[in-house]
């Protein structure tokens, strides 16, 4: 009879390591927010915008994910806070363990919010816990509407929801109406904030909500 080899689970192993993480950043009183999109999304000028208003009240710093490059992160630094990049070479998300790597290059002691700007990928970043507090989506319009039936992980796990780039409405065949149907079907809890980058549409009122959450922990 052959040998059976068993292949301990992955996500099994990431999930202990996000609990060692929330730990951490709850011993340290530091909110964590775990930030996923896909590709071009506006991700990175929502986190400008997020980080413009938020660091007036709270110190905050950014984990910053990406395949290559350190073009996202420049953005981020130039903003004022403390930025640690994490280049994964070809993997999809992030995961724990990195996260817990790139929070020793971080002065927690020093810090009330991360925000975790995940890698662009609607699919692997909402099957991994890194330890954060809550995850949070964007969405382009200019994605189309049909994303939250076709990808209903990441908007079924995430607390809210950014669309982003409401201005182009106009000029896209984006269906708000199929939008809102579909999105409650996958989380009629999920928090769905509007904003366009643009016309600073929206971004008070999602400030404000993070603001609350901080505080509230």
């Amino acid at each position: 009879m052959s040998e059976i080899k068993v292949i301990v689970n992955m996500l099994h192993n990431n999930e202990e390591i996000a609990l060692e993480n929330k730990k951490i950043f709850d011993d340290e009183d530091i909110f964590v927010i775990n930030l996923m999109s896909a590709p071009g999304s506006g991700k990175t000028s929502i986190l400008e915008k997020l980080i413009c208003s938020i660091k007036k009240h709270l110190k905050i710093a950014v984990i910053e994910g990406d395949i290559y490059t350190t073009k996202d992160a420049d953005r981020i630094e130039a903003k004022g806070v403390p930025v640690v990049q994490i280049n994964t070479s070809g993997a999809c998300h992030l995961d724990a363990d990195m996260i817990r790597n790139a929070a020793l290059n971080l002065d927690l002691r020093n810090l009330d919010m991360i925000i975790i700007e995940n890698v662009g990928n609607l699919v692997c970043p909402a099957e991994f816990e890194v330890g954060e507090d809550m995850k949070v989506c964007v969405l382009s319009v200019t994605e189309g509407n049909d994303k939250p039936l076709k990808y209903p992980l990441m908007f079924e796990k995430s607390e809210a929801l950014i669309l982003n780039k409401i201005d182009l409405i106009p000029f896209t065949d984006f269906s708000s109406e199929e939008f809102y149907k579909d999105i409650n079907t996958v989380n009629s809890k999920i928090k769905i904030f509007e904003t366009s980058c643009t016309n600073n549409k929206g971004i008070d009122e999602l400030c404000n909500w993070i603001l609350q959450k901080a505080n509230e922990k």
